[in-house]
C-alpha cells in the first residue's frame, strides 16, 4: 500500500522521514528517546527513557506512580505487555459500601502502579542499554528544571482548585501556591532524588524497599489499606496480543483489561461496511463508524473487566459473524443513540518509538484524571494514579470492585500488522477517545492511504457517553447537516482535549514515516 503526501487540512507539522525516530506529546521527552538511540540505544531502550521523561515534564498526564501498556515488535513477533496494576488485596464490595460511587480521589481510588514495572520488564527483556542511562534526561530536567510547556501549563492550572486539599500535592506541584506558568521553569528535586533510587535499584526500591515502606505508610496514614504484600506480589504480565482484520490489515490491542477490545469490535464491524468506497470525511462513513461505536460501547459497558472476571469469551465478539450481524443492524440513513455509563478522562501520555533494525514499541502511560488521584507520597514526587475509580460498585458486574484485581482500564496503545509484517505503531490518547482514535487513524491510513501526519491532522468525531457526538472544527457544513439530518445529536465548537492527541509511526521501505498531532506539544523527530 502506498500512502498519499497531499495533505487537505490544516497542519503546523510536516511528517517526519528516518530510519530511527521517536514521536511523543511533547518535545524535550521526544529529545531524550532520541538521545538514547544516538547512544547506541534501540527503540525498546527509548520508548523506557521517553517514558521515564514524560512522568516529569507532562506531570499532569502521567507521573512516577501511573499505568502503562505496551506492544513491542522485536523483530520477529509481537509482544503485549501489561504493566496495570491490581487492586489492594484489602479492597472488596464492603470495604466501599459508604460509597455511591467509586472514589476519584485519595488512597481508595489508588490501584498498585505498574509503570514503574513496565520500564523495568522491557528493559530487562529487550533493552541495550544499561537501565541507569534510561534515566539521565528525565533526573536531569526534575533536578535542574524545564520550562513548562503551553497546554501542559494550560491545564496545570486546573489542579490549584482541583487538589488544594492535597498538602503533599501542593507542596510539590504548586510552588508558592500556584501552578508554574507557561514558560517558567519548574524544579522537581523530589521526582530527581526518586527516580534515581528507582534506577540504582532496578525497581526494587520501588516496589520492596524504601519507596514502597513510604507509600505504604502514607497509605495507612490517610485510611488506606495498601500493603507491602500489595506492592511486592505486583508483576507486569507479558501476553499475547488480541486482533481484527480491516481489509488485509490486522489491529493488534491489549487483551482486557483495558479497552482495547472497545477498537476491535468497531473495527470488525466497518471492516463489513466497505468503508474504503467512500471519503473517510463524508457523511455516510462518519455515521456508519459512529453506529459501529455505539455497539462496541454498549458491549463494553457490560462485559470488560479483568479477563480473569470477565463473563464472555472473547473470540464471541471478535468473530466475522458477529461482526456481519452488528453491521446489518445498523440503519444507514438513521442513528440508534444509545447511552452508556463508564466513566474517564482524557487525560494520558502516548509514545511511540522505532529503530534502523526494525524494532517498534507502541506505549502508553497515564495517571488517569489529569494528575491522578492528588496523592502525592511525601518528598518523593509519587503522584499516584486513581485508576481504581474504574471500577464499578454494581454488584455481580464482572468489573465489580475487588481486591487483587485490574480495574477496567481506558489507556491503549495499538500496533498493525500486515502479512506478518508491522506496518504502524500508533495511539490516540485521551479516555474513550482512544477506542474511537484507534477507528478513525484506520480508516484514514489503511483504507485511504492517508500518510499518518495527515490522518492526524484531519478532523475528528467523539461520541460521548450520552449519546451526542462532538465535532471538531474542519468537518464541512454539508457534513454536519447531513449527520443531523440522520439524527445525531452534534456538539460544536468543542474544546481541542476531547479529540485526543495521536502519535503514529508507519514503516516504510526505506525507514519510517512518523506523525505527531497538534492538540499536543508533541514533536515526531528522528535521524
Amino acid at each position: 500500500m502506498s500512502l498519499d503526501w497531499n495533505n487537505p487540512y490544516s497542519s503546523s507539522h510536516s511528517p517526519v522521514f528516518a530510519e530511527n525516530v521517536v514521536s511523543t506529546s511533547q518535545p524535550l521527552a521526544t529529545s531524550a528517546g532520541l538521545a538514547i538511540l544516538a547512544a547506541g540505544g534501540n527503540a525498546v531502550d527509548a520508548a523506557i527513557a521517553t517514558a521515564i521523561c514524560l512522568t516529569v515534564v507532562e506531570p499532569n498526564n502521567n507521573g512516577i506512580g501511573s499505568d502503562a501498556f505496551a506492544i513491542v515488535w522485536d523483530g520477529d513477533r509481537l509482544h503485549g505487555l501489561n504493566a496495570s496494576g491490581r487492586s489492594p488485596s484489602g479492597w472488596s464490595p464492603s470495604f466501599f459500601s459508604q460509597y455511591e460511587q467509586m472514589p476519584q480521589q485519595g488512597w481508595n481510588a489508588v490501584t498498585v502502579p505498574g509503570a514503574v514495572s513496565a520500564w523495568t520488564q522491557m528493559s530487562e527483556r529487550f533493552g541495550r542499554l544499561p537501565f541507569e542511562k534510561l534515566f539521565e534526561s528525565a533526573i536531569a530536567y526534575a533536578a535542574k528544571g524545564y520550562q513548562v510547556g503551553p497546554k501542559t501549563g494550560y491545564y496545570w492550572k486546573f489542579a490549584e482548585k482541583q487538589f488544594k486539599q492535597f498538602p503533599s500535592f501542593n507542596k510539590t506541584f504548586l510552588p508558592d501556591g500556584k501552578a508554574p506558568a507557561i514558560g517558567t521553569r519548574i524544579v522537581l528535586a523530589d521526582h530527581a532524588e526518586t527516580l534515581h533510587k528507582i534506577a540504582t535499584s532496578k525497581g526494587e526500591a520501588f516496589y520492596k524497599g524504601e519507596l514502597a515502606e513510604l507509600m505504604v505508610a502514607d497509605s495507612t496514614r490517610h485510611g488506606g489499606v495498601l500493603s507491602m504484600d500489595d506492592l511486592s506480589s505486583h508483576s507486569a504480565d507479558w501476553v499475547d496480543t488480541i486482533s481484527t482484520s480491516l481489509g488485509d490489515h490486522e489491529l493488534h490491542e491489549i487483551p482486557p483489561n483495558g479497552q482495547g477490545l472497545m477498537a476491535l469490535i468497531a473495527i470488525g464491524i466497518v471492516n463489513q461496511l466497505n468503508l474504503s468506497d467512500l471519503s473517510p470525511d463524508c457523511a455516510e462513513s462518519i455515521h456508519l463508524q459512529i453506529e459501529a461505536t455505539r455497539i462496541a460501547y454498549n458491549i463494553i459497558e457490560r462485559e470488560l473487566a479483568d479477563i480473569a472476571s470477565m463473563q464472555i469469551e472473547l473470540s464471541s465478539v471478535l468473530d466475522d459473524n458477529f461482526f456481519k450481524q452488528q453491521a446489518d443492524s445498523i440503519n444507514p440513513s438513521l442513528a440508534t443513540v444509545r447511552q452508556t455509563n463508564i466513566g474517564a478522562a482524557p487525560d494520558t501520555v502516548y509514545l511511540t518509538t522505532a529503530d534502523e533494525s526494525g524494532m517498534m514499541v507502541s506505549m502508553i502511560q497515564s495517571n488517569f484524571r489529569g494528575f491522578g488521584s492528588g496523592i502525592v507520597v511525601p518528598n518523593t514526587g509519587i503522584s499516584l494514579q486513581n485508576r481504581g475509580s474504574g471500577f464499578s460498585l454494581e454488584s455481580g458486574h464482572p468489573n465489580q470492585v475487588a481486591g487483587n484485581k485490574r480495574p477496567y482500564h481506558t489507556i491503549i496503545p495499538a500496533f498493525v500488522m500486515s502479512n506478518n509484517q508491522p506496518k504502524m505503531s500508533f495511539g490516540v490518547m485521551g479516555g474513550h477517545m482512544q477506542a474511537q482514535g484507534h477507528l478513525q487513524m484506520m480508516v484514514r491510513v489503511i483504507q485511504h492511504g492517508q500518510n499518518p501526519q495527515t490522518a492526524s491532522d484531519a478532523p475528528r468525531w467523539y461520541l460521548q457517553e450520552d449519546g451526542t457526538v462532538c465535532i471538531e472544527n474542519g468537518f464541512a457544513t454539508e457534513v454536519i447537516d447531513s449527520l443531523k439530518a440522520r439524527g445525531h445529536t452534534l456538539i460544536e465548537n468543542n474544546p481541542e482535549h476531547l479529540f485526543g492527541g495521536a502519535q503514529l509511526i508507519y514503516r516504510l521501505a526505506d525507514g519510517y514515516c512518523a506523525g505527531s498531532d497538534h492538540r499536543k506539544e508533541g514533536q515526531a523527530a528522528g535521524f
